[in-house]
């Protein structure tokens, strides 16, 4: 098992909106490739968002509602973006620790 410091951050929640973390030595095992493959939709999503909301924003004719919306999914998509960020980072950092 690794140490509470190299606690992969999945890129879900759990009850309560609480971070889940995952414990394992296997960096292949199969909730590795599962959270992988998780993060890998989610930052594919947010790009898609971005086009999207550069778009409804250079539209004079959006409506407030429209605009809510994609407030909304935008806050979701940089929470998304956010976790997988830090979840790296913490990878990034017990790898180099490992080096050293």
């Amino acid at each position: 098992m690794t140490n509470r410091n190299e606690l992969r951050l999945l890129p879900w929640s759990g009850p309560e909106d609480k971070p889940c973390y995952l414990s394992t030595d296997e960096r292949d095992g199969h909730m590795s490739r599962l959270a992988d493959n998780i993060e890998a939709v989610q930052l594919g999503m947010a790009t898609e968002l971005l086009e999207q909301a550069s778009e409804t924003v250079d539209d004079c004719d959006t409506d407030l509602n429209d605009l809510r919306h994609l407030a909304h999914d935008l806050t979701g998509a940089l929470r998304d973006v956010l976790r997988v960020a830090v979840s790296r980072g913490h990878l990034l950092a017990a790898s180099a620790s490992h080096r050293i």
